[in-house]
C-alpha cells in the first residue's frame, strides 16, 4: 500500500543518499562509531563476553560438523554469530551511548553493519560513505519510532528500548547497506517487528546485553530474509484498529510518516546529540555521581578530608524508577543499576570507573556502611526522563550541618557533550585493554576518515 507510515519508512530507507547527511550528522555519527568500538573492545574482557564467546564458538563448531557431514548449512552463520557477539561486548558493561527518547542506538546497528560488510563478496563491498549512510539510516529509524509514543520519552518500565526499536534499526541499516528495494525494506521492518522485544525485568542481570545482541543479530537476519523474498505485514508500523503491529510495544502509539530524504530533510541526529558515558553504568547513575562528587568536595573543604564517621545520613533525591533503585546491590550488574551504590562509591573514592564494579569493591565494609546511611526521596519535579531529571545528594552531619550537591546536566550529556579530547581519552583507555598503541591510533585515523574508505570491511 502507498501513503502509509510503513511505506514511508521503507521509501526513506531505499532513497537515502550520502549527500543527505550534513557535516554535523557525519561528525556525530563517527564519534558514536569510535566510542562503540572502544566500549566493545574493553567489553571483551568481561564474564558476559566470555560466555557469549564460548557459545558462538560452539555454534561455529556445529556449523563445521554440518559441513563435514554435507548437511545444508547457511553461509551467513559466521557473520550472524559475529553480529551477536560484538553487541554483547558493547553492552556488557552498560558503557555504550544513550539517546533521547531513551535507547542505546549504536550497539544495535554498528555490529550488524560490520557483519554485513564482512559477509559480502569482495567485488560488492560497500565503501565507508555507504557504511556511514547505512549507520545513520539505522539511527533515524530508531529515533523516529521512539517519538511515536510519549511513553518512550521516560525511563522504560516494560520493554528494554534497544530490543524493540534497535531490532528495526538494525534491519533498516542492513537493508540500506545491501541496497534492498523499497518493498524489501518494508518486509524487513515487518519481519524485524516479529523478532523484537525484551522485558525490563532482566535489566541488571547478565542477560541484559543479550537484548542488544539479539537486536543487531535479528535485525540483520530480518534484512537477509527480506532479500530472499520473505514477506511480512506491509502495515507493521501503522496504527490499525483491532490489530496491533509495532503498537504492541507501547500503550500510547501515534505513528507519523517519515518524510522522504531530500535537500531539506533534517536527520534527528542533527537536532539531538548523543550522551556518552564516562564510566560503565546506567545513564541515570551519571547524575548522582556528579552530584556526589560535588558534595564530596564541599565535605573535604568543611572537614579537611572525607570522614564517613561524621556523616549521620545520606539523602538521595532521585526520580522514581524501580529497576535502578537498588539499596544493596550484590553483583556488578546490580551495582551498575543502583543509584545508592554509585553515589556512595563516588563519595568514598572520589571517582567511579571500571574497577568500581568489581566484587571486591562492591563488598567493601566501608561502602556497605555508607549504604546503610542512605535515605531516598522522590521529589515530584524530578521525573524519570533523561532530558529532565536531576540528581541531588545531601550529607546530613552529626553536627547538624547539611551539605548538598546537585547535578542537572552531567558531563557527557547531549546538553554538555564530551570534548574531542575526552572522547579520544575514553577510547584509548578502553581499547588499551585489548590492542597495542599503533592499532588504537590506526582505528582512530580510520574512523576519522571513514568517508574516504574504499572498503568498509576494513573497519
Amino acid at each position: 500500500p502507498e501513503d502509509t507510515v510503513t511505506s514511508s519508512f521503507a521509501s526513506f530507507i531505499a532513497a537515502a543518499r550520502p549527500e543527505h547527511l550534513s557535516q554535523t550528522v557525519r561528525q556525530r555519527s563517527k564519534r558514536m562509531i569510535l566510542d562503540s568500538l572502544g566500549v566493545g573492545l574493553v567489553g571483551s574482557t568481561t564474564r558476559v563476553f566470555d560466555i557469549a564467546l564460548r557459545y558462538c564458538r560452539w555454534r561455529l563448531w556445529q556449523n563445521f560438523l554440518r559441513n563435514i557431514s554435507r548437511e545444508p548449512s547457511s553461509p551467513q552463520r559466521p557473520a550472524c554469530a559475529s553480529s551477536s557477539l560484538f553487541p554483547w561486548q558493547t553492552h556488557s558493561m552498560d558503557f555504550d551511548d544513550t539517546w533521547h527518547p531513551a535507547t542505546h542506538p549504536s550497539g544495535a546497528v554498528l555490529p550488524a553493519l560490520l557483519a554485513a560488510s564482512q559477509m559480502l563478496p569482495p567485488n560488492t563491498k560497500p565503501n565507508g560513505l555507504d557504511f556511514l549512510l547505512a549507520f545513520n539510516v539505522g539511527l533515524e529509524v530508531q529515533g523516529r519510532l521512539m517519538h511515536f509514543s510519549t511513553e518512550a520519552h521516560d525511563i522504560p518500565k516494560r520493554f528494554h528500548p534497544p530490543s524493540v526499536v534497535g531490532t528495526l534499526g538494525s534491519a533498516a541499516a542492513t537493508a540500506k547497506l545491501l541496497s534492498l528495494s523499497s518493498a524489501q525494506c518494508c518486509h524487513a521492518l515487518g519481519i524485524a517487528a516479529s523478532l523484537a522485544g525484551a522485558p525490563m525485568a532482566n535489566a541488571a542481570t547478565q542477560a541484559k546485553p543479550l537484548h542488544v545482541g539479539n537486536a543487531t543479530r535479528l535485525g540483520l537476519e530480518a534484512a537477509l530474509l527480506a532479500a530472499r523474498g520473505m514477506e511480512a505485514n506491509p502495515l507493521i508500523l501503522d496504527d490499525i484498529p483491532g490489530c496491533s503491529g509495532f503498537s504492541a510495544f507501547y500503550s500510547v502509539y501515534q505513528p507519523k510518516p517519515l518524510p522522504a530524504p531530500g535537500e531539506h530533510h533534517e536527520f534527528l541526529l542533527e537536532k539531538q546529540d548523543i550522551a556518552f558515558k564516562r564510566f560503565p553504568a546506567h545513564l541515570g547513575m551519571h547524575w548522582v555521581v556528579d552530584a556526589a562528587l560535588s558534595v564530596r568536595n564541599l565535605f573535604i573543604n568543611y572537614a579537611g578530608s572525607f570522614s564517613p564517621s561524621l556523616i549521620h545520613s545520606i539523602m538521595l533525591k532521585i526520580p522514581v524508577s524501580k529497576y535502578i533503585n537498588r539499596p544493596f546491590p550484590s553483583s556488578e550488574h546490580q551495582a551498575r543499576h543502583s543509584f545508592q551504590f554509585n553515589a556512595c562509591a563516588a563519595l568514598l573514592d572520589g571517582e567511579v570507573g571500571l574497577g568500581s564494579f568489581s566484587e571486591s569493591s562492591i563488598q567493601r565494609q566501608e561502602l556497605r556502611e555508607l549504604l546503610d546511611k542512605v535515605v531516598v526521596e522522590h521529589p515530584e519535579d524530578n521525573v524519570a526522563n533523561f532530558d529532565k531529571m536531576y540528581g541531588e545528594v545531601a550529607l546530613l552531619l552529626h553536627s547538624g550541618d547539611v551539605l548538598t550537591g546537585k547535578c542537572d546536566t552531567f558531563y557527557g550529556h547531549w546538553r554538555k557533550p564530551l570534548s574531542k579530547e575526552s572522547l579520544l581519552k575514553k577510547f584509548r583507555s578502553n581499547a588499551s585493554h585489548v590492542l597495542p598503541e599503533e592499532k588504537i591510533e590506526a582505528i582512530i585515523t580510520l574512523v576519522d576518515n571513514l568517508e574516504n574508505l574504499s572498503d568498509s570491511s576494513q573497519l
